[in-house]
């Protein structure tokens, strides 16, 4: 029983060692995040299977991440009252089911349907998976067990679009949903049989006002962010139109959502501090650890996807490697990731957490520092394996000493609850890390593509001058639909057969150079991101030893 009598354990059928317990946690959690970047890969052979629409394919990419963020703090809390156990396999069957469907699913709507299910399974699945950790290990051995589910967190990310590209190489598209329904059936009879409860001893509530308000204020906010660039960060549609400054304004447009989730969400935060169970205890946020934690949580996960989306696209549509190749290339960042995570867990619970926490984020800039300073339009992928490991070796060590310090001092009956906070900074940050990073990405590149194109100009002939300036305009206005085959989107049929090929050569050209150029300051700004976050850490307590953890325990067991 919890020091405090308001938790206990309840042992499985099968008991097993609390490792293995672990292992069964990370695989859900793992498809889960898996999902959030495998499908990209996939969008040209899913464009073509269901004769997509562009929109569509933005929703069959967004609803999933817009869902999963909205629902994990509601999620995190419905662990804390129903038990994670009942949660994670509700979750586990919810998303496993979801991904048979999406790989049966027919039409891009009835795909997106089925994207949304898979997002509401990983929302209730994953706050579990820490509120789990936080009740079967001692605090002398979290920090290890963080620092796999950190390395699972951040592997996932990475790893997605390698088997992402090898399975739509080597099968079909269908084949990345496919692939999670034996391992969700695997975990999830493991999970009932291996897994103890976490029972509350006393009635809890749930407060329906703080869940409607969380939801909503987050949907707003999420969607904003993840559509921001789709509407150039304008009206959504025309209803009051304005300007203000350089901003353009409607009754409904990113701007308007933006300041409308910041109310709700303001709202929420000011009846939360006086609801008897609040699903959010803001007591949590008292906790220095706690709150500077998830400060750190949402700048790298803002660098990761920051950094990771214009790799990408780099890999794939400057030096034109194949989506494995691509992948393949970011072994050494998630291979030194994945072998230094425990590790960097066990320092964590030995010596002061914190500056594991601030050696893991400094390494993780300068990692990504010298693949800015690597990249070229005639680099190899040998040329990122150095730059990649120390990016990979700071990832390794930033997760585990940063859960380990968040949720430390964590009553395991608010687990959940602080579980899904932390996982909802996370999307949050990535969610800016793909709309800020992207936009800066965006005008980056469109603005170097009018300087590479007036270089460029006076290599054609004068009559196709004009023309050429006029098609790499029309191209820059579309920047988020970045990509191998976007110059050949351009018309070009009022040329001659001989002058298009021409046009078009110079126009990939200037698309290559322009990239490069302008990928620099947005990779730049996440490793800005990272060095502040090294900044943060330097607020938060000492973490105790192994010896300090274990005689308090034992000290708490006494007084019980």
């Amino acid at each position: 029983m919890d020091s405090r009598g308001q938790t206990s354990i309840v042992n499985p059928r099968i008991v097993a060692n609390p490792w293995i317990v672990l292992v069964v946690l990370t695989m859900g959690f793992f498809m889960i995040l898996l999902d959030t970047t495998i499908v990209n890969i996939a969008i040209p052979d899913i464009e073509k299977g269901l004769n997509a629409s562009f929109d569509q394919i933005l929703w069959i990419l967004n609803a999933y991440i817009l869902v999963y963020a909205v629902l994990l703090i509601t999620a995190g809390r419905m662990g804390d009252i129903f038990g994670p156990k009942v949660l994670f396999i509700t979750g586990l069957v919810v998303f496993t089911l979801s991904s048979a469907a999406c790989g049966l699913a027919q039409s891009p709507e009835q795909l997106i349907v089925f994207r949304v299910s898979q997002g509401v399974g990983g929302a209730i699945l994953t706050p579990q998976t820490l509120s789990v950790i936080t009740s079967i290990f001692p605090p002398a051995r979290r920090g290890a067990a963080f620092g796999v589910w950190g390395a699972v967190g951040g592997v996932a990310a990475v790893v997605g679009p390698t088997l992402g590209g090898f399975l739509v190489t080597s099968a079909s598209w269908r084949a990345i949903f496919y692939v999670n329904v034996p391992v969700g059936i695997i975990a999830v009879v493991a999970a009932l049989l291996l897994m103890p409860e976490v029972r509350s001893n006393r009635r809890h509530s749930l407060d329906l006002g703080g869940v409607l308000l969380a939801s909503g204020g987050l949907f707003l906010l999420v969607f904003a962010l993840i559509e921001g660039q789709r509407f150039d960060w304008g009206p959504i549609n025309d209803f009051g139109a304005f300007s203000l400054g350089h901003t353009r304004w409607s009754v409904i447009s990113i701007y308007s959502l933006l300041l409308y989730a910041l109310v709700i969400l303001a709202v929420f935060v000011f009846l939360e501090r006086r609801a008897d169970e609040p699903i959010l205890p803001l007591s949590l946020f008292s906790d220095r650890n706690y709150s500077t934690a998830n400060a750190v949580s949402g700048g790298v996960s803002y660098a990761i996807l920051g950094v990771f989306l214009p790799m990408t696209i780099y890999f794939q549509s400057i030096l034109g490697f194949s989506a494995v190749h691509a992948g393949e290339t970011f072994i050494p960042l998630s291979a030194v990731s994945l072998v230094t995570a425990p590790l960097a867990g066990r320092l964590s619970d030995r010596i002061n957490g914190k500056y594991v926490l601030m050696f893991g984020t400094a390494c993780f800039a300068l990692g990504i520092g010298l693949v800015v300073h690597t990249i070229s339009l005639s680099s190899a992928s040998t040329d990122f394996i150095v730059p990649l490991m120390i990016a990979g070796l700071g990832m390794g060590c930033t997760f585990a000493p940063m859960v380990t310090l968040a949720m430390r001092d964590v009553h395991p009956s608010m687990a959940g609850s602080a579980s899904g906070f932390i996982n909802t900074t996370r999307q949050i940050g990535q969610a800016l890390g793909g709309a800020v990073g992207g936009a800066i990405l965006g005008h980056a590149v469109a603005a170097q593509s009018l300087v590479q194109a007036r270089q460029f100009q006076s290599a054609l002939p004068h009559r196709l001058q004009p023309h050429f300036i006029a098609a790499v305009r029309a191209m820059s206005r579309r920047p988020e639909r970045f990509g191998a085959g976007q110059v050949g989107k351009v018309r070009l049929t009022h040329l001659s057969p001989g002058a298009a090929h021409q046009m078009s050569f110079a126009m990939q050209e200037v698309f290559r150079r322009a990239f490069v150029n302008g990928m620099r300051p947005a990779m730049l700004v996440a490793v800005a991101i990272l060095f502040s976050t090294t900044l943060m850490a330097t607020m938060m307590r000492g973490g105790r030893t192994a010896s300090e953890a274990t005689r308090t325990g034992t000290q708490q067991a006494a007084a019980g």
